[in-house]
């Protein structure tokens, strides 16, 4: 059993139970997003084995991307969050879009480029591989290691 502990690290008893001092604290997520104003700057607010729970930040248009290797899970917090969409699951189906709402979500499949907008500032969080860069494989200006929130 995996547990986020103070240095982040994997613990456990031999028997697979986390020791009490091991398991990490609930996280207020509207206190993590109060806690900063920058847009498109992911921060990370727990993990849960390889993958972060990320907090984030939108206005604007983002790039154009994809993630090859792995899904993309959007959670809308506030705000009105549209996810454009091209060509889903290589069926020539050119573009569409998803509009979110607060509490509810939408997971991009791997390997779908898309492009987030928010015509005013969205919070948001997102489920995604430690290891996944923001911008996929485009990279560019916009592209940015998660900070730790």
């Amino acid at each position: 059993m995996t547990t986020q502990g103070s240095d982040s690290s994997a613990k456990s008893t031999e028997n697979g139970t986390a020791r009490k001092a091991d398991i990490a604290a609930k996280v207020d997520i509207a206190a993590k997003l109060a806690a900063f104003d920058d847009h498109w700057a992911p921060r990370r607010i727990a993990r849960v084995n390889d993958y972060d729970i990320r907090a984030v930040k939108l206005l604007g248009s983002f790039v154009w991307h994809s993630h090859e290797d792995t899904d993309e899970l959007f959670l809308v917090v506030s705000g009105t969050l549209t996810i454009r969409l091209r060509d889903v699951a290589g069926a020539g189906t050119g573009e569409s879009a998803v509009v979110l709402g607060p509490g509810e979500l939408y997971v991009v499949p791997r390997g779908v480029e898309h492009c987030p907008v928010a015509e005013e500032e969205v919070s948001a969080v997102l489920f995604e591989p430690t290891v996944t860069v923001n911008t996929g494989s485009t990279g560019g200006d916009r592209t940015r290691r998660p900070l730790e929130a």
